[in-house]
């Protein structure tokens, strides 16, 4: 049932930017670019949308946490331009298991560009600090250096996270990376691929806190409907295990999960809406 929810609004959330959609499709000039890849932080410009809401929900089979959960996942963020090249990024999530019972995280960063990042097309480097409470109430800091090439018919992009939680259970550090593609099809519709590799320390630490390195690679969407303030994007495939750890998973915050018995899969669909014309 709640998988078929969850299909449902994602579909609607599509016929809605197509009914969105103006004349002039194709010509190029797509205005609500903040979020292009769902498991990749990119940084804004002064030419981007400045302040927008975000809104994804996700489902999992044999996952969890925030952004992969195993049932129905929930999350709203606020993304916003704060000039000199600052981006903020902030979000709250919220779980609802298979089994009942609902569990929450929060996060919060900025990051600055330090190369490029002054317009949207063309590279941007940046790196950010932010702070983090996650399902099991362990909070957490940690940094993200984001790095993107943007050209008018196709994107690449990716994330390093670098994470150090509070509590002895954990690891000492935690690294998760991922990489986007984005090739333009139609008009304002793009496709292509996206990876995460998460707990990339499980590769040499044999008692990885997070039950060991997994990987996800699938499709990926992305539709900006011309001089609409909404964007949407939906991406997706498999989790699988490279390595498997000696200890039972945490509840870190991850965008694949942290279920170390078996793999398994996610869905994410995402809408974004601009609050500047």
């Amino acid at each position: 049932m709640k998988k078929r929810y969850f299909i449902s609004l994602m579909l609607l959330g599509l016929v809605l930017g197509a009914k969105a959609q103006t004349p002039g499709m194709g010509t190029g000039q797509v205005t609500n670019l903040s979020q292009p890849f769902l498991f990749s932080v990119n940084t804004l410009t002064a030419e981007n949308p400045q302040w927008n809401l975000n809104y994804s929900g996700s489902y999992g089979e044999r996952v969890a946490g925030p952004f992969g959960y195993s049932g129905v996942d929930q999350q709203f963020a606020v993304k916003g331009y704060l000039g000199n090249r600052f981006t903020l990024y902030a979000n709250a999530a919220f779980g609802f298991a298979n089994s009942g019972g609902v569990t929450s995280s929060q996060q919060a960063e900025v990051i600055r560009n330090f190369i490029g990042g002054k317009q949207w097309f063309g590279p941007a480097i940046g790196v950010g600090l932010g702070v983090s409470r996650d399902m099991s109430n362990v909070k957490a800091i940690f940094s993200r250096v984001t790095a993107f090439y943007n050209k008018a018919q196709w994107r690449i992009g990716g994330n390093m996270r670098f994470e150090k939680a509070f509590a002895s259970s954990r690891d000492d550090i935690d690294l998760v990376t991922s990489v986007g593609f984005h090739h333009r099809v139609w008009g304002s519709l793009y496709a292509g691929v996206e990876a995460v590799g998460q707990d990339l320390e499980g590769f040499w630490e044999a008692d990885e806190a997070e039950g060991g390195a997994r990987l996800l690679v699938g499709p990926s969407l992305n539709y900006v409907p011309i001089r609409s303030r909404f964007a949407f994007s939906v991406s997706g495939g498999p989790v699988f295990y490279a390595t498997r750890s000696t200890v039972i998973p945490s509840a870190a915050i991850r965008d694949i999960g942290t279920v170390a018995s078996q793999n398994g899969w996610t869905l994410r669909a995402m809408a974004t809406f601009n609050l500047h014309r």
